[in-house]
């Protein structure tokens, strides 16, 4: 079942959103389960001084998984949440960004509840507000964009065959995560979709971070900036009028 105390008794899991990087973007929640947790299970995109907030007295288990480098399978991860919340411990899964948001803590919430573990949901500030806050450009906008949509940018069998004339509408802000792989294909069938190899694009690299990035580009030009810049994940896509407003001084 789902927890909707604010109680952290032992055998009870918390996913917990750790927002884009940026310590002082955390809940205070996120901050409290933290601070109360036995053993906590955290992923490769959560800043060291995130993880630093546990106490010294927390079990810290490492379970990141960057392109082509897991530590643990999923299922593994989901199957070491449940021994230890079966063992009694007060476990703190810590995700980058928002667990709902391409964080596979629907997974895991799942898989959790089916064997009866009652799970908590803290949300956490997702990438995509994070670049935007970061960089000085809204994701919506009355005079360039209307709606807003995040996708992944691979499917879980790593194919990039997305919903095409669905992304490619006018005054429509497109975040597309995990997309860096795949960005030949994306520019390409935006454009075979209608989208103007003028439209604005940028490329950015750990958002709130002290070393973030911002890669301005069009459409057309996408390819050849991320070659030119050598950028490499986690890079956030984001294609659209809006990003024309962003602050890259």
């Amino acid at each position: 079942m789902l927890s909707r105390g604010s109680e952290f008794p032992p055998g009870r899991v918390a996913l917990v959103g750790a927002g884009p990087g940026d310590p002082e973007l955390l809940t205070l929640k996120a901050y409290r389960r933290l601070q109360q947790a036995d053993v906590m299970l955290y992923d490769n995109l959560v800043s060291p001084e995130i993880v630093d907030i546990c106490p010294s007295t927390v079990e810290r288990i490492y379970v990141g998984k960057a392109a082509g480098n897991h530590t643990l399978p999923q299922a593994e991860i989901s199957q070491r949440l449940l021994e230890l919340a079966r063992a009694g411990r007060r476990v703190v899964r810590l995700k980058g960004g928002d667990p709902f948001v391409f964080g596979r803590g629907g997974e895991e919430m799942a898989l959790l509840i089916e064997h009866g573990i009652t799970v908590e949901i803290i949300p956490g500030i997702t990438a995509a507000l994070g670049a935007a806050a970061a960089f000085g450009f809204p994701l919506t906008h009355r005079d360039h964009a209307q709606s807003c949509v995040f996708v992944t940018g691979h499917y879980k069998d790593h194919s990039i065959n997305l919903n095409w004339p669905a992304l490619a509408q006018p005054r429509q802000t497109i975040v597309i995560y995990m997309g860096v792989g795949g960005l030949d294909i994306i520019a390409r069938q935006l454009q075979a979709h209608g989208l103007p190899g003028t439209t604005p694009a940028a490329l950015i690299y750990r958002a709130t971070w002290p070393n973030q990035e911002i890669y301005p580009a069009t459409l057309a030009t996408l390819p050849a900036v991320a070659s030119q810049n050598v950028v490499k994940p986690p890079a956030l896509l984001v294609i659209g009028d809006v990003v024309g407003l962003a602050e890259t001084a």
